[in-house]
């Protein structure tokens, strides 16, 4: 099962769309998984409608539209994979306890806010993901997004990719 993960697209408001390469990524993909500060429903609307399986919840930049149709903790079973996604996780210090504590049933904890990327795995097993921003790299030196795998009841080929600068 091939995954994608991206957060804090921001759009409009960071870019006026997803790159190019993030699309090609929706459409090879079984599962997208979005953490959250969407901004524009229509960003939902477009990737539930071209992808497989979108898997998603409402950041704190998200609105009421956003805040009806997603829930604020996503919660599924990919191929025996026990996944959760959640917008915010508080400090990067002592972010891998306090996950432990709140997702003891978890596999997988998918993460957006800070536009970090992210990837650890916490004493307790727990793999924390943070895909950053394909659109907003903050001070981040690229924007960014993950793929991974899911096979064997396990989750691996966790990739980084690096989109290349904004042209004018």
């Amino acid at each position: 099962m091939h995954l994608l993960l991206i957060a804090d697209t921001h759009l409009p408001k960071r870019a006026k769309a997803l790159p190019g390469e993030v699309w090609d990524a929706v459409s090879a993909a079984d599962v997208v998984i979005h953490a959250g500060d969407w901004v524009d429903v229509a960003l939902l609307d477009e990737l539930e409608a071209r992808s497989a399986r979108t898997i998603g919840v409402y950041g704190n930049n998200d609105g009421a539209q956003l805040r009806n149709r997603l829930p604020e903790i996503a919660r599924a079973e990919l191929d025996g994979v026990r996944l959760a996604v959640i917008h915010e996780t508080g400090p990067a210090q002592g972010r891998e306890a306090r996950c432990d504590r709140w997702f003891p049933d978890t596999d997988v904890l998918v993460f957006g806010h800070s536009h970090i990327p992210w990837d650890t795995t916490t004493p307790g097993g727990l793999r924390l993901l943070n895909p950053g921003s394909p659109t907003d790299r903050r001070r981040q030196p690229h924007r960014t997004y993950l793929t991974a795998e899911i096979s064997g009841e396990q989750i691996g080929n966790v990739v980084l990719h690096r989109l290349p600068p904004r042209t004018a």
